[in-house]
């Protein structure tokens, strides 16, 4: 599949592909979410697959796994052709998905969901020894140190993501799907997610890689299909591209600053924090955020700084410290006590926490602020909370065809924008980005990052929790440094260097 072989042409069918798609359409009300797409992916091989949010990615992964038929158009699969899977024929057939959101029992153990839908039986009941000596032999041949009794309540996001891959091994998988599958991983763990993918790459295991983190795709795929607007754009081997050439085929345009980075002249205090301690999670927090400032937090994963934030918003408990807000001490034991003291918090997880993915835009967007929308003691001003939805969404250029839409049917970005605006409507001062771009893509970053800026120039305080150092730098003021929940180092801009960052963050005091 050399050079620019997809577009919108025929494909020869050939042993040397597992997967043809051939001008694969599907159309929903007013949509149009898969433009004839084709690709073709060969056997043993990692093919990435990116795009902007909305680009089509999920759609065609949904027809690849049955869960939605395309409209027109040819899978070929292992010399095969259907007009469309049904999910058990995706599943005989080879194919198996690992999604964001891992799709496993908690309250099960490690055997148990590596067998789920797939049990052996002796008789009438089920084989739990066999199960058990044959879970046991997967995951040694991943060289995964995981007891295969293990609840997976106990176990890790990486963990968890090992025992779905192994559930996929065990199930004679010929093409495993995974989808923003380093999104949730420290870096230790994405190495060695990047291990077991070298693995299945030896025992000629096909893979899709999806993933906005494009340094990723360039070092563990072999070749690359980039999605825009529901088309196939570019079908490349991977040493045909950059990763400037391969942002610039999913925007359509050159991305010439990747932090769009804007100073303003910086006011009072309007933060601060002291001595701040939740026992067993952090202790002694100090720091200070002015009006105009960013101040970025950086520190691996686990370093407590999420659960700062919680602490600050109410949603866990703080042992000892003190917070002022402009200059005046504030008790904050709820999310309540936090919102009336004009603080928004933008968790991490915006599916699960930051918004309720079955209520429309307008539902989200006004929820934190229903008491500014009372008419009378217990009626909401409809007209009111409609005309303020919808200048929300107009001017945070939300991409949505009206206030009524479903959220859940959004893309990443736009849901990020649809919490931003939950907060803006509380007219709060000080904002808590934790992970703001996590799993959104390039066009969809530069906007969070500009609505950030505009935050800024009005005079609110933002604090910016990031895993991606380079975010961090790009973006931030200040930087403040956490290691196993104590600060262990303060940068100005002026200072700021990758090396400083990780010593900090490997608990060496800069």
């Amino acid at each position: 599949m050399g050079g620019d072989d997809g577009g919108k042409e025929g494909f020869l069918k050939t042993e040397e592909h597992l997967l043809e798609l051939r001008n694969i359409t599907k159309k929903y009300p007013g949509v149009l979410a898969l433009d004839e797409v084709s690709m073709n992916v060969r056997r043993g091989e990692v093919h990435g697959l990116v795009g902007e949010n909305g680009a089509g990615k999920s759609t065609l992964i949904k027809v690849l796994a049955g869960a939605h038929s395309p409209d027109s158009g040819e899978i070929v699969f292992d010399g095969e052709s259907f007009p469309s899977l049904l999910p058990h024929e995706a599943m005989n057939l080879g194919i198996a998905c690992i999604y964001q959101e891992l799709n496993q029992v908690s309250y099960m153990t490690v055997t148990e969901n590596i067998f789920l839908g797939r049990e052996l039986k002796k008789g009438s009941f089920l084989d739990l020894g066999k199960q058990e000596e044959l879970a046991k032999k997967v995951l040694r041949d991943f060289d995964l140190d995981i007891d295969p009794k293990t609840p997976m309540t106990m176990l890790g996001v990486g963990q968890c993501q090992m025992v779905e891959i192994c559930k996929a091994v065990n199930a004679s998988a010929k093409l495993i799907i995974m989808d923003e599958p380093t999104a949730s991983l420290s870096e230790k763990e994405t190495g060695e997610l990047f291990r077991i993918i070298e693995k299945l790459r030896e025992k000629n295991v096909t893979m899709i890689f999806i993933s906005h983190r494009l340094e990723e795709v360039k070092s563990i795929c072999d070749a690359l299909t980039v999605m825009r607007d529901g088309q196939v754009v570019a079908n490349k081997r991977i040493d045909e591209v950059s990763v400037d050439d391969i942002v610039k085929l999913m925007v359509g345009r050159d991305i010439t600053n990747k932090y769009p980075k804007k100073s303003f002249p910086q006011g009072d205090v309007v933060l601060e924090v002291k001595n701040l301690t939740h026992k067993g999670v952090y202790e002694d927090i100090s720091f200070k955020v002015h009006a105009g400032e960013i101040l970025g937090v950086s520190g691996l994963v686990g370093a407590g700084r999420t659960e700062v934030a919680r602490g600050l918003m109410g949603a866990d408990p703080i042992d000892s410290g003190e917070v002022f807000i402009n200059g005046q001490k504030v008790t904050i034991k709820s999310p309540r006590d936090s919102i009336n003291a004009g603080i928004a918090f933008l968790t991490e997880d915006r599916k699960g926490q930051g918004l309720i993915l079955l209520q429309s835009v307008e539902f989200n967007a006004t929820l934190v602020s229903l008491k500014k929308f009372k008419k009378r003691k217990f009626f909401i001003d409809l007209p009111k909370l409609r005309k303020e939805s919808v200048k929300m969404v107009n001017d945070l250029r939300i991409k949505v065809p009206d206030v009524l839409t479903v959220s859940s049917q959004l893309s990443g970005g736009n849901q990020q924008k649809v919490v931003i605006a939950k907060w803006l409507m509380t007219q709060a001062k000080i904002f808590i980005f934790d992970e703001p771009t996590r799993g959104i893509d390039v066009g969809a970053k530069i906007e969070v990052y500009n609505l950030i800026n505009e935050l800024v120039a009005e005079g609110a305080a933002v604090i910016m929790i990031s895993s991606e150092m380079d975010e961090c730098m790009g973006m931030a003021d200040r930087i403040i440094v956490m290691h196993e929940g104590s600060l262990t180092g303060e940068l100005v801009r002026d200072d700021f260097s990758q090396e400083k960052i990780m010593y900090a963050a490997s608990g060496i005091p800069i």
